[in-house]
């Protein structure tokens, strides 16, 4: 049975924590700080991070069958994380929207 090496995990950790807290993008010119141009408009960015999330979710899911199954190259500990990570991302996606209907509805509701 083989441990999960912790000084990985946490490199994995602060490589994805500083991916990101990247340079912010100006609002008006659409360039980064590091001069970069946005990847694309609100919509893709919103498509992107949704079929990341059900990516999660899949691998979550294939990860459990195949633990079911008895794969011997997973551990528990492995599944548990991605379990937790598909989790994580969906809450978080959950509260993206509910701030954007929030939003919508302020915006509706907003005096002419």
């Amino acid at each position: 049975m083989s441990q999960i090496d912790t000084q990985s995990l946490m490199l994995q950790m602060r490589s994805l924590a500083a991916q990101a807290g990247s340079a912010p993008v100006d609002s008006v010119s659409g360039v980064s700080e590091t001069g970069q141009e946005k990847a694309g408009n609100f919509a893709e960015l919103l498509t992107q991070s949704v079929e990341a999330v059900s990516a999660e979710q899949h691998k979550s899911g294939d990860m459990k069958a195949a633990f079911e199954k008895g794969d011997p190259d997973l551990e528990l500990s492995e599944v548990m994380l991605q379990v937790q990570k598909a989790s994580l991302s969906f809450q978080a996606m959950t509260q993206v929207r509910n701030k954007l209907v929030e939003a919508y509805k302020d915006v509706i509701h907003m005096p002419l």
